[in-house]
């Protein structure tokens, strides 16, 4: 199972699932190997999901990719902070982006 956040909400991917091409929002991801739920945070991009022979793939391309465990925690924090500071009293669209990128990392960090 694969779960993901598209621009249009949350979409989950079992086997045998139809195939689809979702843009994928800032957020985290998360799949199910046979033990164990892994996360990463990705900053955008794209899942693409083919279903053949009943093999289902998932394939996600993004610029920029973090595996749960690999999240530094505190300069997260320290970043959504920055962004913070940046977007009091005005309106700064890469502040936003910043903030809302911090904000993921920090969610799959925390688990």
């Amino acid at each position: 199972m694969v779960v993901a956040r598209g621009t249009e909400g949350e979409v989950g991917v079992l086997a045998g699932h139809a195939p689809m091409l979702i843009r994928l929002a800032i957020g985290a991801l998360r799949w199910r190997t046979a033990d164990r739920w892994q996360a990463a945070v990705v900053d955008g991009g794209f899942l693409h999901v083919t279903s053949e022979g009943g093999t289902t793939r998932v394939d996600v391309l993004a610029a920029h990719a973090q595996l749960a465990d690999e999240i530094d925690l505190a300069a997260a924090e320290a970043r959504a902070e920055e962004a913070r500071r940046r977007l009091e009293g005005r309106e700064d669209a890469e502040a936003r982006a910043e903030l809302a990128k911090a904000l993921a990392r920090i969610s799959v960090a925390r688990g």
